[in-house]
């Protein structure tokens, strides 16, 4: 019997499974990643916006990155957290539509985000004598607010297109909810949710990742060719850049993976682990590798460690 969206005021989430005592123990490594995470990266934000020295382009574009990493974490771990130790798993509607937009809004940003910087890296290097009249304030200003304001706009009309389709049940085979998975019960047509979702995949965040692979394709040349010292000196403002990306797109893809196939061959524990990779995993590894690699981030906390002992 077709059940109407009105009707349905929560999802039970079916992934969940007891494990007994052990619960409090994944609780507690949760709990402990989730704070590092959120301690580490207001650290580098308050750094980056304390110290005029790294008001530079590439910093400001990194902490941009780092308030994105703080708003995913808190914006998904509390909720998973408090599911762990439940022992009835649901959310209500407006909650699990609220977790959709922090879902899709993180993943967005994050690769505008890369895309941004991987471009300011394209014109420091391939482009030395131009950067400082193309990297102007007004086109920082402006770029910050694109990579936050088209990520609002799409995911707005997706989750609107989302809230108008009948749904035949409320059971998610998930740990949260996200896009996918809620229209798959729907009872109508989702041709329109469906065509939507391909083409903003693949003319936007593709394209994100065409001009990343662009830019630093673009960089290796201009290394190769270059000195010795050039070609060090791009190794490392690069190399962070490149491992946060290579880190967040294979957890980006495990997870389509996992919420597209059949994965019951696959043992749970690993399931589990794959969807909740790319939420857990890269605001801890992103604020280390950024704070450990870059010369400028990695002085200052240094100093600031030694001025407190």
């Amino acid at each position: 019997m077709m059940i109407n969206s009105t009707l349905v005021t929560h999802f039970t989430f079916a992934a969940y499974f007891d494990i007994g005592l052990l619960k409090y123990f994944v609780f507690a490594i949760l709990m402990g990643l989730y704070l590092f995470s959120v301690f580490a990266n207001v650290l580098l934000i308050v750094i980056i916006c304390m110290n005029r020295t790294l008001h530079e382009p590439m910093y400001l574009f990194l902490c941009s990155l780092f308030v994105n990493e703080l708003y995913g974490s808190t914006g998904l771990l509390p909720f998973l957290l408090l599911q762990i130790l439940a022992d009835v798993h649901t959310v209500p509607v407006p909650l699990c539509r609220l977790q959709i937009f922090c879902l899709y809004m993180y993943v967005n940003v994050q690769f505008y985000t890369l895309a941004v910087l991987s471009y300011d890296r394209y014109l420091a290097i391939c482009c030395p004598l131009q950067y400082n009249g193309w990297m102007t304030s007004r086109k920082i200003a402006l770029l910050i607010t694109l990579m936050w304001f088209f990520p609002v706009v799409a995911i707005v009309i997706m989750i609107s297109l989302n809230a108008s389709l009948q749904l035949c049940g409320n059971i998610l085979e998930r740990l949260y909810c996200d896009n996918y998975s809620v229209v798959k019960l729907a009872c109508d047509n989702t041709t329109v949710n469906n065509v939507y979702g391909i083409i903003y995949s693949f003319c936007v965040l593709f394209s994100l990742i065409l001009l990343i692979l662009y830019t630093y394709i673009k960089i290796l040349l201009v290394c190769f060719s270059g000195s010795k010292q050039s070609r060090q000196k791009a190794v490392s403002t690069c190399t962070p850049h490149l491992a946060s990306l290579l880190n967040f797109s294979c957890g980006c893809f495990l997870e389509v993976i996992q919420s597209r196939f059949n994965m019951n061959g696959v043992p749970i524990l690993l399931r589990i682990f794959l969807s909740l990779y790319f939420i857990i995993c890269q605001p801890v590894f992103n604020p280390v590798v950024y704070g450990l690699t870059l010369t400028k981030i990695r002085i200052i906390c240094k100093n600031l460690v030694f001025r407190q002992i």
